[in-house]
C-alpha cells in the first residue's frame, strides 16, 4: 500500500461515456429538489414573518400580503374612499397623520455599522434575536381587528405587528423586524399585539357593554358586534362568540378597580400559539409575566430601571401609567402555561429571572 498512488479523476470524466448513469447520479445527489422556474411556493396559512423568514405557529394567520390582510406598509388610508386615500389628501384631512410612515427602524443595542446594514431592510434573524426581548399585549378598544386597523392606520398614524380578532384569526401587518409604534419606550425591542376587546372601565363609568354583550335564554353571555360597524371582517362565519368566562371580571389595574368582559376562547387559543412561537424564535423573550418576589402578577407600570432590564411578556399597563390594557380579565397564567406546554417546557416557570425588577418593585411598594 505504501507504494500505491491514489488518483482522483473528475466524476464527469469517468461518466462521460455513460450519460444515463451520470443523470442518475445527479438525481441521487439532490438536483431533483431544485424547483422549476415559475413554480409557486405553497404555504399552510399559519406562518408569521420574522426578518423575511416564514415561521409556523399552528394557528390561522393572515399576512399583510394575503387577500383580506391589513398592510401597515401602505401610505394611503385603508378605509377612506380610494379617491381620497392618498397621502396628499390624508395629511390634510387627518391632523394626527404627520408622516406617511406608520413604523420605523429598530436601533436598540445596534452599532453604527449594524444600523447602516439594516436600515435598508437587511435584517438577519440572528441580529434580530439580539434585539427583541419583549412581547406587549394590548386590548384594542375597537372591538374588531378591522376597526382596530382603521383607528391605528387611518386615524392615528400608529401600527402594531399583530392583531387578534374575536374569531381567533391573527393578522400580521408588517414584518417583526420593523419598529412598530404601539408602546412608547418598548417599541425598539418589543413586538406588539392588539387583541380585539371593547376594554376595561371603572365601576360607575359609562361603558359600551350593553351594546356588545347580550344575555341569552340559557343565561350565557353572547358577544355581538353592533350593526353600526357594518362588515366586521371575520374570517370564520357563521359562528357564536362569547367571552371565556360567563360574567364580567373585576380587578385592580394601576391602583383602580376595573370591570371587563373576558377575551374569547378562540383568542386565547391563538394567542397561546403565537406566544409560544415568538418565545421559541427569540431566545431572550422569556415566557413569563412581570411578578413580584412572591410570584404575584404586577398590575401597574414597572419602575423605569426595571422595565429597561425586563425580558418577557408585558401588558401595556406595565409600560405606561395611563394605560390599563390588557385589563383585569386577561388570563396571564393560562397563556403562559399553554405557551410553555407547546414549547415543551414545564408549565410553571421557576421565576428566578428578572430579579432586579422584583427587588425594585418590592422596594417601591414598601
Amino acid at each position: 500500500m505504501a507504494n500505491e498512488r491514489m488518483i482522483f479523476v473528475p466524476l464527469g470524466h469517468v461518466l462521460r461515456p455513460f450519460p444515463a448513469l451520470l443523470a442518475a447520479v445527479l438525481l441521487w445527489t439532490g438536483c431533483q429538489t431544485v424547483p422549476k422556474p415559475g413554480t409557486l411556493a405553497k404555504r399552510r396559512g399559519d406562518e408569521i414573518v420574522v426578518a423575511g423568514n416564514f415561521v409556523h405557529t399552528g394557528t390561522a394567520v393572515v399576512l399583510w400580503m394575503d387577500p383580506g390582510g391589513y398592510d401597515a406598509y401602505r401610505v394611503e388610508r385603508r378605509f377612506s374612499p380610494i379617491e381620497q386615500s392618498s397621502w396628499a389628501t390624508s395629511k390634510v384631512e387627518v391632523a394626527e397623520l404627520t408622516t406617511p410612515n406608520r413604523y420605523g427602524l429598530r436601533k436598540a443595542g445596534l452599532s453604527t455599522e449594524e444600523i447602516e446594514r439594516v436600515r435598508g431592510g437587511g435584517w438577519d434573524l440572528e441580529l434580530l434575536q439580539q434585539v427583541v426581548d419583549q412581547f406587549v399585549y394590548h386590548f384594542d378598544v375597537a372591538g374588531t381587528s378591522r376597526q382596530c386597523f382603521k383607528t391605528l392606520h387611518d386615524l392615528r398614524g400608529l401600527s402594531v405587528h399583530f392583531m387578534l380578532d374575536l374569531d381567533g384569526t391573527i393578522y400580521q401587518t408588517l414584518d417583526v423586524k420593523e419598529r412598530a409604534w404601539h408602546a412608547t419606550s418598548s417599541n425598539d425591542r418589543g413586538i406588539g399585539i392588539e387583541i380585539s376587546n371593547i376594554g376595561a372601565y371603572r365601576e360607575g363609568q359609562d361603558n359600551p357593554f350593553a351594546e356588545w354583550y347580550k344575555r341569552g335564554t340559557n343565561d350565557m353571555i353572547f358577544l355581538t358586534v353592533p350593526e353600526r360597524f357594518g362588515n366586521a371582517g371575520f374570517r370564520t362565519n357563521p359562528f357564536v362568540l362569547h367571552p371565556a368566562r360567563p360574567e364580567a371580571v373585576f380587578g385592580t389595574v394601576q391602583g383602580e378597580q376595573l370591570v371587563q368582559y373576558d377575551f374569547t376562547p378562540q383568542q386565547y387559543d391563538a394567542l397561546i400559539h403565537l406566544t409560544a412561537t415568538l418565545c421559541k424564535t427569540f431566545p431572550k423573550l422569556k415566557c413569563d409575566y412581570p411578578h413580584d418576589a412572591e410570584g404575584r402578577l404586577i398590575t401597574s407600570k414597572l419602575p423605569d430601571d426595571a422595565l429597561k432590564q425586563y425580558q418577557g411578556l408585558l401588558g401595556h399597563y406595565h409600560i405606561q401609567t395611563n394605560k390599563v390594557d390588557p385589563g383585569p380579565a386577561f388570563q396571564w397564567e393560562a397563556v403562559v402555561k399553554g405557551a410553555r406546554k407547546l414549547m415543551g417546557l414545564a408549565e410553571n416557570p421557576e421565576r428566578s429571572g428578572n430579579a432586579r425588577m422584583q427587588e425594585t418593585f418590592k422596594v417601591e411598594k414598601e
